[in-house]
């Protein structure tokens, strides 16, 4: 792991821990995870989400170890650990009192800001994900993330019985602000749009793409379903900013041309993001 990637997992998991002690502790919102568990054995026996953290964790770990071996663990070890020691040692604050959706949406954000930022350093804390692909292991024809699933709410389910039903609905508004927010931060802010674009006149398109955007474009030699005819098809991806522009172009030169715009959710390489 590069130094930056231990930067980021205790950065991450101290923002988790942020958003568990002062959002979701305090109000008994149990968004699944092992940390929704542990807020679970908090109201029931009063141990510290940290110490709970660690005493589930240890014998998945265990068991991780002797199926996956060490190389796999290393990077869940030190999020785990990390974790672990910022929900012991962060104070809990309850930033939001008694406003369950302030709560579910504030929480949401911060935590899954947290795990985003875990995830880019590369790291993971254990818990549910890890519990997912060793039970994977029993039942392959299963994928990891379905039983990651099953396991988050089946503890949902567990943290209504203790902390009542309607808290059911702000754990699924939290859960689903906290994927929203992980993958904007796994995937970046910076959207891209791409273009498919099948003309007759795809050179001069191409010519006036890379002179007027100076973007490049590549050609794709398909096949037409119903004439059966070789075309050329073309490839483009543009910032979100200059979309209206590369349109303009098509239009001004072929108007009868067939374009196809959607989503480039992350673009590395020249004239984009680099590689790190």
């Amino acid at each position: 792991m590069r130094k930056n990637d231990y930067v980021l997992i205790l950065l991450g998991t101290a923002v988790m821990a942020v958003s568990i002690n002062s959002f979701f502790d305090p109000l008994g919102m149990v968004t699944g995870g092992f940390s929704g568990l542990a807020i679970v054995v908090k109201e029931l026996t009063g141990i510290p989400l940290g110490i709970t953290m660690l005493v589930l964790n240890i014998p998945l770990f265990l068991a991780a170890l002797r199926i996956k071996g060490f190389h796999f663990l290393k990077r869940s070890l030190a999020g785990m650990i990390s974790l672990s020691f910022w929900l012991l040692v962060l104070p809990a604050i309850p930033l939001v009192k008694g406003d369950m959706m302030l709560a579910a949406f504030c929480g949401g954000v911060t935590q899954g800001a947290g795990i985003g930022l875990t995830f880019i350093g590369h790291g993971t804390t254990g818990g549910s994900d890890m519990a997912a692909v060793l039970i994977q292991k029993k039942v392959p024809w299963y994928p990891v993330t379905k039983i990651m699933q099953v396991i988050d709410w089946v503890i949902v389910l567990i943290g209504a019985f203790v902390f009542g039903f309607s808290m059911v609905l702000y754990s699924a508004l939290a859960i689903f602000v906290i994927a929203k927010t992980s993958d904007t931060i796994i995937e970046g802010l910076k959207f891209s749009k791409a273009a498919f674009i099948i003309t007759e006149k795809h050179e001069a398109v191409a010519l006036a793409v890379m002179e007027e955007l100076q973007r490049g474009m590549t050609k794709v030699l398909i096949r037409g379903g119903y004439s059966g005819k070789d075309k050329i098809m073309l490839f483009c991806v543009v910032p979100r900013k200059q979309i209206v522009f590369l349109k303009d172009i098509v239009h001004r030169i072929d108007g009868q041309a067939f374009v196809v715009v959607t989503d480039a959710r992350e673009v590395l390489g020249e004239g984009f993001l680099q590689y790190e």
